[in-house]
């Protein structure tokens, strides 16, 4: 992996993540060339990062064997077909926007044979704490799957999916799911606060019990069922605040959520993917 080129089309947070992370496991950033139409913003990127920077997409991809277009979803298809003239069998496009399919990548590539992953990181990405999950198409090989996780390794945990289907699972639950984790936060500071709490001391105490409660979970063989089960003690103060979760519905509004979500993400594939370059 150290000795390949990478190109980062866009200078955006996700790109400075990867980016920021590769760096830190010992990646060559002169082998990181990254493209941006501010030439103040990529100034300010070569000067944290020592990495190549371009104000042209097509000068960015040069000599590079993995291309990964950092841009929101809506802008995809323009950068890709830029892609297009220069596309060489052995490059591989790793996608992290959400929403658009690897068929309509390659159409827009016009390329229907190129190595193409599609990938859903998450926000936490941005503190390398993310969980991203990967799909490649038929034309991608062992050694560039491993080179792509690698890539996305370098800021969180990474996993492959078998099913480009999943990917819209995984937008609902992984992609999406720090802002129900937020929200439930939020709620649980307000009521503190209601209580009585100082609002310093009910965010606070709120974050670190999440934080403290998802490293219990990593670090557990035990389900999260179970993990709930032993600090659940009969007649305590915690089955008292279960019991009030569980009769307000508290699991459906979470598989309605889930649903819904993944619903919008399959719509969302339809839209984006449409041409309109």
């Amino acid at each position: 992996m150290k000795d390949c080129k990478i190109a980062f089309l866009g200078g955006g947070n996700m790109a400075l993540s990867l980016i920021g992370g590769l760096v830190s496991d010992g990646f060559n950033p002169s082998h990181i060339h990254i493209a941006d139409p501010d030439a103040n913003r990529l100034e300010t990127i070569k000067a944290s990062y020592a990495v190549q920077t371009y104000t042209d997409n097509t000068r960015a991809i040069n000599e590079c064997r993995v291309i990964v277009p950092a841009v929101k979803p809506q802008q995809l298809q323009h950068v890709v077909k830029q892609c297009s003239p220069l596309w060489q069998d052995n490059m591989m496009l790793i996608s992290i926007a959400a929403g658009i399919r690897l068929n309509d990548i390659a159409r827009w590539l016009e390329r229907p044979n190129a190595a193409i992953v599609r990938t859903m990181p998450n926000t936490p990405a941005l503190v390398q704490a993310g969980a991203t999950a990967l799909y490649a198409n038929e034309f991608v090989s062992a050694q560039q799957k491993e080179l792509a996780e690698s890539i996305l390794r370098a800021v969180g945990i990474t996993l492959w999916v078998q099913d480009e289907e999943q990917i819209n699972v995984v937008t609902a639950l992984s992609g999406s799911g720090p802002a129900y984790f937020f929200l439930v936060m939020e709620a649980i500071e307000t009521a503190a606060i209601e209580l009585g709490l100082e609002p310093e001391t009910a965010k606070l105490l709120c974050l670190q019990t999440a934080f403290g409660a998802s490293k219990m979970a990593l670090e557990s063989n035990d389900s999260t069922a179970l993990l709930r089960q032993k600090v659940t003690s009969p007649g305590g103060t915690t089955e008292r605040a279960i019991h009030e979760l569980e009769d307000g519905g508290l699991r459906s509004l979470f598989e309605n959520a889930l649903i819904a979500a993944a619903l919008r993400s399959r719509e969302l594939a339809t839209q984006l993917g449409e041409d309109h370059v």
